[in-house]
């Protein structure tokens, strides 16, 4: 691996984590990416893996079966899946954040002890179900109605985008309570914690992507959905409150993945300049191609460095709602610049499928779009400049 700048001083349990979850996603993931990605296929085979490391439960208390660590050491370790397939990552990230963290901080205790084990054994998948056709990043505007019937609210309406839908155990599903579909900004909506068992849960397209083929992504219509009283989470007004309190997990698991993208992109584009030769030597003796290298280092080693400077002032309690768009901005374009760097490196070879960047090209993309556009990270941060 090329040598990068190392900002952090990890303790002895960080640096094992690290050294452990690159060696199993070199063996059991890495190899299989391209192959995934090809096929659409969802690797059921590598969670068993995922979850004796621990990795659904990083973030979750050991109390409720998880491992308790600190927000340094979870993206430690996906920073990690992601460089060997980045549509495992966002497995893995989706269910640490939104799903699990909404319901340890927001969820009754009979809630969590109901619903955290097991998504910390990894024995269920989390997934979180906000966005809809018309309300993407004006999520507030979602017209799923949840309506009060005796012991349970009725759902109805579709989701859009939805990660690891189809997979999923627990989706933690935003409704509109206010039933005459005014629009009142943040209030007026509910979270529900949904099962797919529950009659009325049905998945519908599989979106056919660009990139990420290996996770699925679906559409999840509910038609006169019941979901008990007992699975509403929190206040029935204050589900979009409580996720938007929470993304920063999201943004910054999905800053993660893109630095492990462009580092993986970057990998490829320096052994490749060591082995290509055109003009009688190797093409990485050619300034041209050193600037390009030069550039990618620095600007990851940026992303990287704004990315656990979040992670650490979030471990220390501190707010990071404008750090944590910063990161996301950054390690996102960062992630495209590099990827397509990288495809120039290979030249002809990088267009084509025997050679991994055009998929890390096309993974990239998609870190610019989710969990907050760009242009909505901009936003968030020039707000934050006014204290808004």
């Amino acid at each position: 691996m090329p040598r990068l700048p190392e900002f952090l001083a990890l303790t002895a349990e960080q640096r094992e984590i690290q050294l452990a979850v690159r060696a199993f996603a070199a063996q059991e993931i890495a190899p299989h990416a391209a192959r995934w990605d090809r096929e659409s296929h969802f690797p059921r085979e590598v969670l068993p893996g995922m979850a004796e490391l621990g990795l659904f439960g990083m973030l979750i208390p050991e109390a409720y079966g998880g491992l308790g660590l600190d927000t340094v050491s979870y993206l430690l370790a996906l920073e990690e899946i992601a460089a060997a397939d980045a549509a495992t990552a966002v497995t893995m990230s989706v269910h640490n954040s939104l799903p699990t963290q909404m319901i340890l901080h927001y969820g009754t205790e009979a809630q969590r002890m109901r619903f955290l084990p097991p998504m910390a054994r990894g024995d269920i998948l989390g997934a979180f179900a906000l966005s809809e056709a018309d309300a993407g990043s004006d999520a507030s505007a979602l017209r799923t109605q949840a309506v009060r019937d005796g012991d349970a609210y009725v759902l109805n309406g579709t989701k859009a985008w939805v990660t690891n839908g189809s997979e999923a155990g627990v989706i933690l599903t935003m409704a509109r309570t206010d039933t005459a579909g005014a629009r009142n900004g943040a209030r007026g909506i509910a979270a529900f914690i949904v099962t797919p068992d529950l009659p009325g849960v049905r998945v519908g397209k599989h979106e056919s992507k660009m990139g990420l083929r290996a996770s699925p992504t679906v559409q999840l219509v509910f038609d006169n959905l019941r979901v008990p009283i007992d699975q509403l989470l929190g206040e029935p007004d204050a589900g979009f409150i409580y996720a938007m309190a929470s993304l920063e997990h999201g943004r910054l698991g999905i800053a993660t993945q893109a630095v492990g993208i462009a580092r993986a992109a970057f990998d490829h584009a320096v052994a490749y300049a060591a082995e290509r030769r055109q003009f009688g030597k190797a093409i990485k003796e050619h300034e041209a191609i050193q600037f390009k290298l030069a550039d990618m280092a620095t600007r990851i080693s940026g992303a990287r460095a704004l990315l656990f400077a979040a992670a650490a002032a979030k471990d220390r309690g501190e707010g990071v709602t404008q750090l944590a768009a910063m990161a996301k901005l950054t390690a996102s374009e960062t992630a495209m610049w590099v990827a397509t760097q990288a495809v120039q490196v290979f030249g002809g070879y990088g267009y084509v499928t025997d050679y991994p960047v055009e998929r890390l090209f096309r993974d990239a993309k998609v870190t610019e779009i989710y969990e907050g556009t760009s242009e909505i990270q901009r936003i968030v941060i020039a707000r934050e400049l006014y204290g808004e």
